[in-house]
């Protein structure tokens, strides 16, 4: 049963690629890299790594969040996706990948040095 249980890691780690290769062809186009750091079958959960480019993306927050909802409507068997790209502490908190608008605050960081912001 252990080659059964295997195989079908195995199917499943390969959907969750195909996925990325798929949906995301402008993470490599980019520089960037994504990588499955965990699946677990068992929970539905898989977490992914965007690396490379996608360090340093500024659009990084919102493929971050397409992937998260596109990958469990495409694949049944994940129930919750974990991304991240490093650049967030290393803690997975979700608060510091938020994408940012211009003239847009969030309160208590509104004083923070966020950088010029885009001309549109």
């Amino acid at each position: 049963m252990s080659t059964d249980a295997a195989s079908g890691d195995d199917d499943l780690k390969e959907r969750v690629t195909n996925f990325l290769r798929r949906n995301f062809p402008q993470i490599q186009m980019h520089g960037g890299s994504a990588a499955i750091q965990n699946l677990d079958r068992e929970s539905g959960e898989v977490t992914i790594m965007l690396g490379g480019a996608c360090s340093g993306c500024g659009i990084s927050p919102m493929t971050i969040q397409a992937i998260k909802s596109r990958m469990v409507k495409e694949i049944p068997e994940i129930e919750m996706v974990h991304a991240e790209t490093g650049m967030g502490g290393g803690g997975g908190h979700e608060e510091s990948m938020s994408p940012s608008f211009p003239g847009e605050s969030s309160g208590e960081e509104a004083d923070s040095d966020e950088g010029p912001q885009a001309p549109f």
